[in-house]
């Protein structure tokens, strides 16, 4: 009798124990996170990384065709011809740098006037403008005139804002060669990055486009 009186305690103390160890089994099955299978691993590797769009490019030029020195009456000027060869080759944006007012077509009346507004330090209105914010690189063309940028393209390069740029400058001439262009836009444009000028002589430009084609590929590399 005594025996079965214990048998009936120990069961009686064990039920709570089994019921609590099967609360807690059903909990654990209710809160454990789902297994990370193979095909959830692969399809997350699979998934593309966000990445940065690159900064765009732009090629910003001066020319005048008309009467030119050594080339004749011209329909496309001489640094026009470079700067479209240089677009062909980048795919690059292509800006005029134009005033306002237009010059003679006269080739002598157009390096007085040009002589002129060096001798004021002259900034020309331009007749359109463009946004550079979305443009890292620039490449900057011209011709010489009187030993220097026309007054235009100063008025282009303080219109705007430079610093963290890279400016490619390129120009054309009759034997002035890079005319310290370099150095120029070193000066105005202080927190601006200045590579190395590509310098073609007029005649070239306009009248020998195996040679600019060249030129501009070596260049670029």
């Amino acid at each position: 009798m005594n025996r079965m009186i214990r048998i009936l305690s120990a069961l009686t103390l064990l039920a709570p124990l089994a019921a609590c160890g099967a609360q807690q089994s059903a909990e654990t099955a209710d809160t454990e996170e789902p297994a990370v299978t193979e095909e959830a691993v692969i399809e997350e590797a699979a998934e593309p990384e966000e990445t940065k769009e690159e900064g765009k490019a732009l090629i910003a030029y001066f020319s005048r065709a008309d009467e030119n020195y050594n080339v004749g009456v011209i329909e496309e000027g001489n640094t026009y011809k470079v700067a479209k060869e240089i677009a062909a080759q980048t795919g690059c944006d292509l800006f005029e740098i134009r005033t306002v007012n237009g010059y003679p077509q006269s080739y002598d009346e157009c390096i007085a006037i040009a002589q002129k507004e060096q001798d004021k330090n002259a900034r020309p209105e331009l007749a359109e403008t463009i946004d550079l914010s979305e443009y890292d690189e620039i490449y900057l063309g011209s011709p010489v005139w009187w030993g220097d940028y026309p007054m235009a393209v100063y008025t282009f390069l303080e219109s705007n804002d430079f610093a963290g740029k890279t400016i490619h400058p390129f120009n054309t001439h009759e034997g002035s060669g890079s005319a310290g262009f370099e150095a120029k836009l070193k000066r105005v444009c202080p927190d601006a990055e200045v590579t190395e000028i590509l310098s073609i002589q007029g005649a070239e430009a306009q009248n020998d486009p195996d040679r600019v084609k060249q030129a501009v590929a070596d260049w670029l590399k």
